[in-house]
């Protein structure tokens, strides 16, 4: 199509390549047919679509029905200028992009939205969210740096789980600063023994518990 939407497919829930929004930014879906709710996985600089960690914890989320997506920020061209990489405000935007993308999907416009993010991508989605219109009904941030979200965090009211590793210090440190300033509904996580890239054995396992409670509760539940 001239606007770049991607057409639905009839083969939509059993998982798709799709091409998002008028930059075609490229990206994985997975929509089981019973699925209530929609999680978007935001990756964080130098990373992808194909982020081993954000494919596991959404593996496990599809296998509780959710549908999810994963995608690229960036297009191919865009991720050449290296500024782009850590332009949250940028980022942000295009999250917000592929967040109406999905409100014009027929077999995907009902489902509750929830953002995953890791670390710069989960500034982009607090500045995302900062904006109503973006239509978020709770974010998980795994190992995130809101800090970077500046004033925007003050402006999320979406009801917000910050995940962080034990021995992840510094990022502890800044997000129990953010924790402060976040509006909404919010909880503070800490995962015994992990560190930033949640690499310790059961520690990745514990993330997907939390997230997945959290979005059961904020997107299912109240959706009910």
């Amino acid at each position: 199509m001239a606007d770049g939407w991607f057409m639905p497919n009839p083969t939509l829930e059993r998982g798709e390549t799709v091409a998002i929004g008028p930059l075609k930014l490229e990206g994985y879906l997975h929509a089981p047919a019973a699925a209530h709710a929609i999680v978007v996985f935001v990756h964080g600089s130098g990373s992808s679509r194909f982020s081993p960690r954000n494919q596991y914890v959404a593996e496990r989320l599809v296998q509780r029905g959710f549908a999810t997506l994963l995608f690229d920020l960036l297009t191919e061209e865009e991720a050449r200028l290296r500024a782009n990489v850590f332009d949250i405000p940028f980022l942000a935007d295009h999250l917000v992009m592929a967040s109406e993308w999905l409100r014009r999907q027929p077999k995907l416009q009902h489902l509750a939205l929830g953002y995953f993010g890791a670390s710069t991508g989960a500034a982009a989605a607090f500045v995302a969210a900062a904006d109503p219109s973006c239509g978020v009904k709770a974010i998980v941030s795994r190992g995130g740096r809101p800090d970077l979200a500046g004033d925007a965090l003050a402006r999320v009211m979406a009801p917000t789980l910050l995940i962080v590793g034990g021995h992840d210090l510094e990022v502890l440190e800044l997000n129990e600063d953010a924790y402060l300033h976040l509006a909404g509904p919010k909880r503070l996580a800490v995962v015994p023994g992990a560190t930033h890239l949640f690499e310790e054995p059961g520690t990745l396992d514990q993330v997907v518990d939390l997230a997945a409670a959290w979005f059961e509760r904020y997107l299912v539940e109240q959706d009910e």
